[in-house]
Parts: C-alpha cells; structure tokens; sequence
C-alpha cells in the first residue's frame, strides 16, 4: 500500500536525538527485553524521529541492561533513513559498533576529572588519547561513520561541584583536534542554568566553530527547556532527549531525568521551528515504552495536558 500521498512533515530546521533506548535504559533497574526494545524503536521511528542511540556497548558485567545492543542496532538498520547510534567508552566497544554497523559513534568524555574516573576510569586526557584511537579505527574500517564526543559534566558535576569553563573549552578544543566530527556538551548532572548555557556554547562555537555539537540537558530542576532555548539561541541545532524523561547517569548521584522528547517537540513545533517529528506519533510511541517497562515512571508535561486547542502541525505534501 501507498503512502506518497500521506502529509509530510516540512524538513527538520533542527535534530532531535533521541536517546532513551540508551541513556534511559541504562539509569532504570529493571531490563526492557530485546523485542521490547524493538518494538519501540520502531514507534520512535515511525514518528519521524531521524536519530536514536539505540544503546551502549559496554562491559555486561557493569550494564547488563546493555547486553543486546549489537541485536539491537541491527534491528534499528531496518529502517531507511535513520541514524543509528550508539555510545562506545572506548575503543574496544568502538570496535563492536562498528562491527555491528553504527552510523555514529558517540564518547563521553568528562569535563569533570573526579567523574571521568568513576565513569570510564580514566583520566580526561587519556580519553582525548581514546578518542584519537577512535577515530583512526574508524577511518581505517568504516570511514563514513561519524564520531561524536560528548563533554559530559560539563556544566557542573555532583561529585566535584563546578568545573572551570576553560577547562570544558580547552576539553573540547583537544577532541576536535583529535578528530571527532562534533563535540556536544552535556549536562550530566542537572546544574546548568540558561545563562550558562548560553556562554559556554558561544565560547565552544568561537573556539571549535562547525564542530560545536549537540546540547545534552537534564531536567533535574526544571531547567532542561530553558537550557535547550538558550542552546538554540546561540546558533544549536541539535538537541539530545529521552521519551518520557528517562534516564539520568548510573556514575551521577542525584542525576535525575533527561528533557523529555515530547515538551522538547512540542516547545520547538509551538515556536514554529520544525523537528520533523509527529506529535501524535510520538505520543503513541509511549505505549511501547509502557509496555517494556511496566510500572516504571515516564513523565511528559505536554502528552499529559494534550495539544491546545487550534494547534495543528504545519505539514507538506510529499
């Protein structure tokens, strides 16, 4: 059966990443099955979401709610036009990612050097090195595969306090030296406000230009929006967040909820800047989260209090 004649969405003006089939499943305790997780992405997917990470490739023994991803992402390959992503720490799982055919690789790398040795137990300049050694893999075996660093912690850390804005700059000067394709900042821990943002962004576009990346934010005090505004603000146009509010950093006490994918859409579609996404599709792709993860938690200002009244997304015949 056709769909050529099915409305479509306008093209996207910005890139919403969704990561809870990562970040999300990592932070809860129980594991979604592998048909589950399937099942969902494949309702994220249909709702015109064009990049997920789908998960990590990490030691079992430390995520073994990570222990299917290879599975996982050759699922996620089925559907055309889609990003598949996933974190590696490093470069043994850069190796299994690519093996299993990722799009992207995504590397956390901490701003912060009390978390980058609870993390990934290495120092901040050894990841810069890991980096450089994943890049030169993926140029030797998948040399269209992206690879981006995310500086985590990079607005404040639970277990240090604040971490000096140099330090976050000089960090993402040396991982665009080292070759990543983009190098995003997170707010791993829920301490960013908009002002801050909005700085350390506009010091990371002067100082890295293009290379500037993703902006990763948490809703732990209620910021998560504003922070992603101010992002945009400053010329970002990719946004990482999570169905539902999912997840947070198993290595970040105290690190609660992503920004939810649903209010991120909606804020941007209400602005009259294209995501992409259908709004009730991705409502409905919450259903199979449910179901893979009875009795946990999701969360969603706009899927609550449903669209207002006369809002309807502006779409095109394609």
């Amino acid at each position: 059966m056709s769909h050529a004649l099915e409305p479509a969405l306008p093209a996207p003006q910005v890139l919403i990443s969704e990561v809870g089939p990562r970040d999300g499943l990592q932070s809860v305790a129980a594991t979604m099955p592998l048909a589950a997780k399937c099942a969902w992405i494949d309702a994220l997917a249909a709702s015109g979401l064009s990049e997920i990470e789908v998960g990590s490739f990490v030691p079992t023994r430390l995520l073994p709610q990570m222990a299917d991803t290879a599975e996982v992402v050759r699922h996620a390959l089925r559907h055309p036009g889609l990003t598949v992503m996933a974190l590696v720490p490093n470069r043994r799982g850069a190796e299994a990612a690519l093996e299993a055919g990722v799009h992207k690789l995504t590397i956390p790398v901490s701003a912060s050097a009390a978390h980058s040795m609870a993390n990934v137990r290495k120092t901040r300049e050894e990841m810069v090195q890991e980096v450089r050694a994943i890049v030169a893999l993926r140029d030797q075996r998948a040399p269209d595969v992206r690879v981006e660093a995310g500086v985590s912690t990079a607005f404040g850390c639970t277990l240090q306090g604040g971490v000096p804005e140099d330090e976050v700059v000089a960090l993402a000067v040396a991982l665009a030296e080292a070759g990543a394709d983009d190098v995003g900042l997170s707010d791993t821990t829920g301490m960013a406000n908009p002002a801050q943002v909005r700085r350390l962004f506009q010091r990371c576009f002067a100082a890295i230009g293009s290379k500037t990346g993703a902006a990763h934010m948490h809703n732990t005090r209620g910021l998560g929006l504003a922070n992603c505004l101010a992002a945009y603000d400053v010329g970002v146009r990719t946004f990482d967040s999570s169905q539902g509010g999912l997840g947070g950093c198993p290595y970040a006490p105290g690190a609660s909820g992503n920004v939810v994918t649903e209010d991120l859409v909606f804020m941007f579609e209400a602005m009259g800047v294209r995501t992409g996404v259908d709004l009730a599709r991705l409502f409905a792709a919450r259903e199979a989260l449910r179901a893979g993860l009875p009795g946990e938690p999701i969360y969603g200002m706009t899927p609550e209090a449903g669209l207002p009244k006369g809002f309807a997304q502006e779409t095109a015949h394609g």
